[in-house]
């Protein structure tokens, strides 16, 4: 079995597509995840702020300050247009947006009751221009509201109670880490999940399916070592090779964290990453080994019953699919560790991954983490092996 193991690991290292697989791919996936998309959608949202708004006005006469105000800000382009053709050249994207002014702007609100100003745009996209008009008409609003509240004999200090008699209050017990960690913990264990199985699925199709195309695999059966031997020799290959990835892919998860936290002057981001402690590391780390192995003995399965390596990536595809179904399971509004999923293999393992993040573990569930999530890896160990010694598995 170990001259088997020793042989696979040998070509794996000479081989740099496992490499790239093992090493590249989780170092340079998160700082592309979550760095260029952390930028990218910055730089979307500022570019949609500054961008310089081709808008008309309606009925101008109604409100003359609210006209003015607009033609005073340098982000806003007045074009002039007429009632039949607005509609159209908005939806021709000459015109971001229209707002048509009532006649009522001209009276007392106590008079004429609540005044409503139409915003014609096209909402289809991501845009800022409702939250930007929006900021323009609520400063009147706010003005109409001070002199209603003069005019009702009332002082300007009870226009709160006023408008809102009771207000519901938020204070957030949770500190810094345990409130970014529920918004973000829950992705986490969906890019190492992902990565991981990356690092065994190309490995896998190359020592099963690879091997047959090759005609190396009759060889290798020749070869005076039981079939168990060299199937475990396989497994334990792809196995070293998927730890490796786990083991990169957490470091660069925590490491990047603190880079991109750091590189962006974001002090939370940075802190919050800091804050994770080396026995959280640790216990990721280790809950990932069973999850590698199942990873590692349905992948090569899998790849001992395809006729070809362009077959077992096809089966490869569909098992990735199914892998995501457990990490979605534990996004879910009301699944967490202490409802009984500690039990469920892989959902446990993104449970537990998103507490440990959190700083919220409970780290008496890890023994039923560690038991269901082995207990399922063994018996996938254990059907690969007898998987192998079929010989209408073996030569399809």
């Amino acid at each position: 079995m170990w001259r088997v193991f020793k042989k696979e690991l040998l070509e794996m290292l000479r081989d740099r597509r496992s490499i790239l697989f093992m090493i590249l791919f989780p170092v340079l996936l998160f700082p592309l995840l979550f760095g260029g998309i952390g930028l990218f959608a910055a730089k979307a949202v500022q570019d949609a702020q500054n961008k310089v708004l081709n808008y008309s006005i309606l009925n101008l006469q109604h409100h003359p300050q609210l006209v003015s105000d607009f033609a005073a800000d340098a982000g806003f382009k007045f074009v002039s247009v007429s009632k039949n053709d607005f509609k159209r050249r908005i939806q021709s994207g000459e015109l971001d947006f229209v707002l048509v002014l009532p006649e009522s702007l001209q009276h007392a609100p106590l008079d004429v009751g609540q005044s409503k100003i139409k915003l014609y745009l096209n909402d289809a996209s991501l845009n800022q221009m409702f939250t930007r008009v929006k900021e323009k008409t609520e400063h009147y609003s706010s003005l109409l509201q001070d002199d209603m509240l003069l005019q009702l004999g009332l002082e300007t200090s009870q226009k709160d109670a006023l408008m809102q008699p009771i207000k519901l209050e938020k204070v957030n017990l949770a500190n810094e880490r345990e409130d970014l960690g529920e918004k973000v913990g829950g992705f986490i264990p969906y890019f190492i999940f992902v990565l991981l199985l990356q690092g065994v699925v190309y490995l896998a199709a190359d020592l099963g399916a690879g091997e047959k195309e090759r005609g190396t695999l009759e060889t290798l059966l020749l070869a005076p070592i039981p079939r168990q031997e060299i199937v475990l020799g396989k497994f334990f290959a792809i196995m070293v090779a998927g730890l490796a990835a786990a083991l990169v892919t957490v470091g660069s998860f925590i490491g990047w964290g603190i880079g991109i936290g750091q590189g962006l002057a974001i002090h939370v981001i940075s802190q919050f990453f800091s804050q994770i402690g080396m026995l959280d590391i640790v216990l990721m780390f280790l809950m990932l080994i069973p999850v590698v192995t199942i990873f590692t003995a349905v992948t090569l399965s899998l790849s001992i019953y395809a006729k070809s390596y362009k077959e077992a990536q096809t089966y490869m595809g569909y098992l990735m699919m199914l892998a995501f179904v457990p990490i979605i399971l534990a996004m879910l509004p009301g699944v967490s560790l202490d409802s009984g999923w500690a039990w469920v293999p892989l959902t446990n393992v993104a449970l537990a991954i998103k507490e440990l993040i959190k700083g919220t573990m409970d780290y008496s569930a890890l023994f039923a983490i560690f038991i269901s999530t082995a207990v399922i890896g063994l018996w996938a160990l254990l059907f690969c092996v007898k998987w192998f010694n079929k010989e209408k598995v073996l030569f399809r």
